[in-house]
């Protein structure tokens, strides 16, 4: 086959990645530019949010294939941390933010401890049991968080415009973003991430190679944390009112489950696709419903199609279907006939007559040798 055409058969579809993200980097950054009203910069704030959230889950559900239903602790646990810092504590605002990362990644570490010897469904029920635990002690402990009324958080910018506070944390948000999915690509890539899919595949076998699979998976659990806190804390700040039952919920960890799987947990930008297809479908039905529980059916459906139609989710999906046309198209007998065939003859007759050459000098200086 001609080399050109490998080359131009296997350059392109990089191309076309770097074009698409292109695009999407240039929607992303002027959609607050265009946004008719400050009400749909909100409505992305909210999507951004669940894109941080699912893409800070898939650092350990992408890689080690664990399942976690409680990550919403870790968020709730940097959302409270940062309110509570600001108000009570009267750190800046931002400083607060990462003060309350570090310390929610520092308990991180025992939990994980705890929580990662176990695997399977017992690592779901554990991780369900430490967001109902949070959910009681921040409902219970009301003089220091002011349980079931809720913590009011200082804004930021006080004297900054409604409109404007939304499109200074629209690129906030939008900045976290981007600093996990560099994360997560740079894990990828390293021999850490390849630990980290080997004990995703066989972690027994991972175990029996040399990889110190506890400590890896600790390592990822944490920075997962880390990242989820941030995601928390950032929303306490731009929205600034904290409630423990929205804070601590099971519904939480299940959204960042649905939107990971739905764009594909393997993959870089999955969680984006799912947060963007999961947070749209939310806040509509939450705008055109209300306060009615239609928005858990809607996600309910989601998850129900993803299960059965997309089991890998969407990316995946797409991309297999691409590879199939592209394998049809290769097959094509008119056009394998027509232009490789004749390629691949000649340079089957050049080899021949270069190694005919070969052979006959070969031979040549055997004799002149001898």
């Amino acid at each position: 086959m001609n080399s050109r055409y490998v080359q131009h058969r296997y350059v392109q579809p990089r191309y076309v990645h770097l074009g698409v993200l292109l695009l999407a980097a240039a929607v992303a950054l002027t959609f607050p530019s265009i946004a008719p009203s400050p009400y749909e910069i909100t409505v992305g704030i909210a999507i951004l949010n669940y894109a941080v959230l699912s893409t800070s889950w898939n650092f350990v559900g992408g890689f080690t294939g664990y399942v976690s239903l409680g990550h919403g602790a870790f968020a709730g646990l940097g959302a409270y941390g940062t309110g509570l810092l600001v108000a009570k504590g009267e750190l800046p605002p931002f400083a607060a933010l990462f003060v309350a990362a570090l310390m929610v990644a520092a308990l991180a570490v025992p939990v994980g401890y705890a929580a990662l010897r176990v695997r399977g469904a017992s690592f779901v029920i554990v991780s369900i049991a430490l967001v109902l635990i949070l959910l009681l002690v921040f409902q219970s402990w009301a003089s220091l968080t002011g349980g079931s009324r809720g913590l009011v958080v200082p804004r930021p910018f006080p004297g900054m415009l409604r409109a404007e506070h939304h499109r200074t944390f629209y690129f906030l948000f939008l900045a976290l973003l981007a600093l996990a999915l560099l994360v997560w690509w740079v894990i990828d890539r390293s021999r850490f991430g390849m630990g980290l899919k080997a004990i995703r595949e066989d972690e027994d076998k991972a175990q029996s190679l040399g990889i110190p699979t506890f400590t890896y998976k600790l390592v990822v659990f944490v920075v997962s944390a880390a990242f989820t806190a941030l995601a928390g804390g950032l929303y306490a700040l731009w929205f600034g009112d904290l409630d423990p039952v929205f804070q601590f919920s099971i519904l939480s960890g299940s959204y960042m489950v649905l939107m990971a799987l739905l764009g594909g947990v393997r993959q870089l930008y999955g969680p984006l696709l799912g947060a963007l297809i999961v947070g749209y479908a939310l806040e509509y039905s939450k705008v055109e419903y209300g306060d009615t529980p239609l928005h858990l059916v809607v996600a309910g459906l989601l998850l129900g199609v993803v299960v059965t139609f997309m089991p890998d989710g969407v990316i995946p999906a797409a991309g297999a279907l691409l590879r199939r046309f592209r394998r049809t198209g290769d097959a094509s007998i008119r056009e394998v006939t027509a232009a490789e065939l004749r390629e691949r003859r000649e340079e089957n007759e050049e080899r021949e007559e270069t190694d005919g050459r070969d052979a006959t000098e070969v031979r040549n200086s055997e004799r002149s040798g001898t």
